[in-house]
């Protein structure tokens, strides 16, 4: 019987060929890793600027429209103060009444209101019945502004938007009649 002592190869990588591996290994997650930063980067920038792309250019399309078709508003510093019958106000307030000619000689209203009717804080739109009662708020506009405030500056309707970044928007409108 023979004996055969074949001698092994030694199998596996060499320490240069295990070097060269993990080298490209952590080039590859270094590139990988950067990527990343600038797209978490890109999408906190995004989400900064989504008022003013979505909402603002919505509330602009809504106030030309609806402001300007009213024949008339008042200004107020509440809410409440509207329903009291209290004075006006002419600069800072949350709250504005909009009065609309019909057709038929008779007038109706609306409300924008920037306050928190319960169910979070927001530009709410409501209508005036036709005994003169407020009614609850019909829909909001928006939720994402921080602070809205009229004003009449010179004559002109001046909205004050602030965003949920400290952006502040501003529109001019129609001069109170």
């Amino acid at each position: 019987m023979k004996t055969t002592i074949r001698k092994s190869r030694g199998r596996g990588y060499t320490l240069i060929e295990l070097t060269l591996a993990m080298s490209v290994g952590i080039v590859i997650s270094a590139l990988v890793m950067s990527l990343v930063n600038q797209q978490l980067a890109f999408l906190r920038i995004f989400r900064a600027q989504s008022f003013l792309v979505t909402e603002a250019p919505m509330l602009n399309n809504y106030l030309v429209k609806v402001v300007g078709n009213a024949d008339s508003y008042r200004l107020y510093a509440s809410v409440e103060d509207l329903v009291a019958g209290r004075a006006q106000v002419m600069e800072n307030a949350p709250v504005i009444m909009l009065r609309f000619k019909e057709p038929n000689g008779t007038f109706r209203a609306s409300v924008l209101s920037f306050e928190n009717p319960g169910t979070g804080s927001g530009l709410y739109y409501r209508m005036v019945n036709t005994s003169g009662v407020l009614g609850s708020p019909s829909w909001s506009l928006s939720k994402r502004p921080t602070n809205v405030r009229f004003s009449i500056e010179q004559g002109i309707l001046r909205v004050r938007v602030s965003g949920p970044n400290g952006e502040e928007v501003i529109y001019s409108g129609a001069m109170q009649l």
